[in-house]
């Protein structure tokens, strides 16, 4: 059976996300759909899995939503389900920026069209910036793209604000170029940075993945795999799964090369987090991974594996 994936967001104002919360799972759980949907007062955001015929409707659902007509998603599809179960939850923001009064609903950044990426960023007058986590960056990104290195996407305010004034001690007014995954967090990204006064700001529309399913591979900028929030932990330029298997420990996208290392344990530790881990830990890692190579040897998928939001 071939299940799609559909990855989606839409910035919208959504005053009654938490009444629609219920209706909503109830529809995706009639369709057999799985993943993750996030709800919030400023729009949606999800990647959700099943047959084709399922994901047209779950997405004609999201349409019907007042203010989210013009939803899009970017597809992909897998041989097997890559979610455990269906989480429909409500949040303060559907990415967490953690900065009141950011809103994308009214300020943002100019979207470029992916077959126009190109030309932007090979522009010298472009900064060009990853919006993305360091682990995130580490397996993948554009040529020229800035590493803020964050921990998390709630780093991101505090390390543009510090970059700024090295660009205001050196006289400069570049272009602010950014992208991410999906698009979601480099177009809010672009709210905030206008909201601090940048107007030369644009966003990647549809953000890596749709960048790597409309530009060809002989003319890409694109170097390495894009990390994604699915069991198929990152994705090669034809969108199909990548090298990486996913570290249950910590999270963190693992190489062929990084299974070699000897802090690799599969389900226990990695050699980004082996030095992290309590003796409690590694036993309660250990005892999970015990259970899932159980249900692997059944022929059946384990509930407890690490699973992280879309």
């Amino acid at each position: 059976m071939t299940v799609r994936i559909a990855a989606f967001y839409k910035f919208f104002r959504f005053p009654d996300y938490t009444e629609r919360r219920q209706t909503l799972a109830q529809r995706f759980c009639a369709l057999g759909i799985k993943g993750s949907v996030l709800l919030a007062e400023e729009g949606v955001n999800g990647t959700i899995a099943g047959t084709p015929e399922a994901i047209d409707e779950a997405l004609a659902a999201l349409r019907a939503l007042p203010g989210a007509e013009s939803l899009e998603a970017k597809f992909s599809e897998a041989d097997a389900m890559p979610f455990l179960r269906l989480k429909v939850r409500l949040k303060r923001e559907i990415v967490t920026l953690g900065v009141p009064g950011t809103d994308p609903n009214s300020l943002v950044g100019a979207y470029v069209k992916p077959q126009d990426w190109n030309a932007l960023i090979a522009d010298p007058d472009t900064v060009l910036i990853d919006t993305r986590n360091d682990y995130e960056v580490a397996i993948g990104t554009f040529d020229g793209a800035i590493d803020p290195q964050t921990d998390s996407f709630r780093d991101f305010p505090a390390w543009f604000r510090a970059f700024r004034a090295r660009l205001d001690a050196e006289g400069r007014k570049p272009k602010i170029a950014m992208f991410c995954t999906g698009g979601i967090r480099c177009e809010k990204a672009t709210s905030f940075v206008k909201a601090e006064g940048i107007d030369n700001v644009f966003h990647l529309e549809g953000g890596i993945l749709k960048y790597l399913e409309t530009v060809p591979e002989q003319d890409t900028l694109w170097r390495g795999e894009c990390y994604v929030f699915d069991e198929r932990v990152s994705v090669r330029h034809d969108l199909t799964p990548g090298a990486h298997v996913l570290c249950h420990a910590c999270g963190r996208p693992v190489s062929p090369e990084g299974r070699q290392h000897a802090d690799y344990i599969e389900g226990i530790s990695c050699a980004a987090c082996a030095g992290e881990m309590t003796d409690e830990q590694r036993a309660r890692f250990a005892e999970r991974q015990r259970q899932i190579d159980l249900a692997r040897a059944r022929g059946e998928k384990h509930m407890a594996r690490r699973e992280q939001d879309a």
